[in-house]
């Protein structure tokens, strides 16, 4: 399956964290999305890795995406090194996407920048013909051999640090179905009726932080909510129109 989009993030959450209004937006206009998460969070402080796939699964679900894949490399152990790159490399293969969203380039938690360079660096090799590689992710892989892909761009996430954004994405009408999405993990976000232990990501403050920075993300572009992205070399248009 081909997709327009493609999301590749360490954590499943981070995704929707960062980019589910964007995610809603395209979905809204008939592209197809897809997530790719690298671990299944088994480091984090709530819930487990099997609650966080069902999680993500309905996730999913809400955001409408055409495939989601976990790589099920180790939380907080992977490394940028040649075997992840070879298996991310398949993914992104499998998917041929268009424009790839992938982590904060640096933040607060280590694993978001190590997953930045592992992604930036997948997506070129992975257009490096004599990088061979099968499709062997995910339940539908057919063994098969692949073509070379490479992704136009490589956008990324703004999560817990600020970065100033290179663009913003109007996520207006999106912005409370983002909500949803993100409470779908209901083990990881604030819940007063949990007994599971507190963590930085499940106090009510960090909620009420998401949607200041989606009201200032908004208020720079004129508009109530937004999404910032970085990237990493200067962006092209052809029509000066498009721009908000």
């Amino acid at each position: 399956m081909k997709l327009d989009l493609l999301v590749i993030a360490v954590h499943p959450d981070d995704a929707e964290l960062g980019s589910a209004g964007t995610i809603l937006s395209l979905v809204a206009q008939g592209k197809k999305v897809g997530i790719v998460d690298l671990t299944r969070g088994e480091l984090g402080t709530r819930g487990t890795p099997e609650i966080r796939l069902q999680e993500a699964a309905a996730a999913a679900h809400i955001l409408g995406l055409s495939a989601r894949e976990n790589m099920n490399f180790r939380d907080g152990f992977f490394r940028n090194d040649e075997e992840h790159q070879r298996a991310l490399i398949a993914a992104i293969r499998k998917y041929q996407p268009e424009i790839v969203i992938a982590n904060a380039i640096t933040d607060r938690h280590p694993d978001h920048g190590r997953a930045s360079a592992l992604i930036v660096d997948a997506c070129f090799y992975s257009g490096l013909r004599q990088i061979k590689t099968v499709d062997n992710v995910g339940a539908d892989a057919k063994g098969e051999a692949q073509e070379a892909w490479r992704p136009k761009v490589v956008y990324h996430l703004i999560q817990d640090r600020y970065i100033k954004p290179d663009f913003i994405v109007d996520i207006t009408d999106f912005y409370e179905k983002k909500q949803e999405s993100l409470l779908a993990y209901k083990s990881q976000f604030y819940d007063p009726n949990s007994t599971e232990p507190m963590s930085y990501i499940a106090s009510k403050e960090f909620m009420e932080f998401l949607r200041a920075r989606a009201e200032e993300f908004g208020h720079v572009i004129g508009v109530k909510y937004g999404e910032g992205f970085t990237v990493d070399r200067t962006i092209g248009v052809k029509n000066i129109f498009d721009l908000i």
